[in-house]
This record gives C-alpha cells, structure tokens and sequence, in this order.
C-alpha cells in the first residue's frame, strides 16, 4: 500500500516539482524498516543532491527501486518507486586514448 502510495505521489511531485508538502515522508528509519520487511529493499548507492538533501536508492532482488531524500531539515521522502531495476556494469574510467 506505502508502494502506492509513494508511487501516485512521485507522479504528483513529477506533476508540481516544488511540491515537498503532497510528498510522502516520514522518519528515514520507518522508510527503511517498510521497503525491507515489505519488498526485501535494502540501500545500494547514495549522493549529495545540489539542494543539501542526501538521495538514496534502494534496490531488492526481485528488481524494485526506491528513490529516498532526506532533507536538511530531517524529513526523508519518497521521490520514486518502481520495478525492473537492473544493476549496470560498473566502467572503469581509461583516460584519454592515444
């Protein structure tokens, strides 16, 4: 049901970027508890965004995602959810060719 609704929610904030109020958020410790008990999501990659909020993605083996921000403010929301993620190749960068 949370995926749902974290699901409608992203589309709305998709809708009207700026619109952290309609988002769904809560304590990053609740998020964290609910995407593992319910889809087996655990933390696999996270950034500094240009805003100050940390973004995480968290992944399951059944290929859902969940993209996490916590704030500076503490708040951590949902900006998306889906399925079928796929983990890519990591490159390793070569320098200029010659």
């Amino acid at each position: 049901m949370l995926k749902t609704a974290i699901t409608v929610s992203a589309l709305a904030m998709l809708v009207s970027a700026p619109a952290w109020s309609q988002a769904v958020c809560s304590e990053r410790s609740k998020f964290l508890e609910h995407l593992e008990k319910g889809f087996q999501e655990t933390p696999v990659a996270m950034g500094l965004a240009s805003n100050g909020g940390v973004i995480e993605i968290l992944t399951s083996e059944n290929g859902t995602w969940t993209i996490l921000i916590t704030l500076a403010d503490g708040r951590t929301c949902a900006v998306a959810s889906g399925e079928g993620w796929e983990d890519l190749p990591k490159k390793v960068a070569m320098g200029p060719a010659t």
